[in-house]
């Protein structure tokens, strides 16, 4: 059985999806059974993925990696989200050559925790409660 927001990539072809809508039964792609992902929370090597979350003067800033993650063709910063205390949830996407943060109009306070996905690293979560 699936839950909401797990996320799940096909060994074969790549495919990333994440759940919207839980369900039973087994989520397949290429005809095998796709992987659910665990996010990373601890750092490893000399990466930096795991987001760093800042009192903004308008809001909150959420930095992908203490010092700047690489944002180039063959490694970057593929999305940054975000869960809300209220229940919301806001999924930036973003493209090589882009800034690896966001920033946003809340409060860190209205803030329970924050994912993303590298594409050659995989997924980090940072929570924040």
């Amino acid at each position: 059985m699936t839950q909401k927001y797990e996320i799940y990539k096909c060994e074969i072809c790549g495919n990333i999806v994440e759940v919207t809508h839980e369900g039973g039964g087994e989520l397949v792609c290429c005809g095998q059974p796709m992987t659910k992902m665990v996010a990373k929370s601890t750092e490893e090597g000399n990466e930096k993925h795991l987001p760093v979350v800042e009192k903004a003067e308008r809001g909150t800033v959420i930095k992908i990696g203490s010092v700047p993650h690489p944002m180039e063709e063959k490694h970057y910063i593929e999305w940054i989200e975000v869960f809300m205390k209220d229940g919301k949830v806001m999924r930036i996407p973003l493209h090589p050559g882009d800034k690896p943060e966001l920033h946003i109009g809340h409060a860190i306070e209205d803030l329970l925790e924050v994912r993303e996905y590298c594409n050659v690293h995989g997924l980090w979560s940072k929570k924040l409660v």
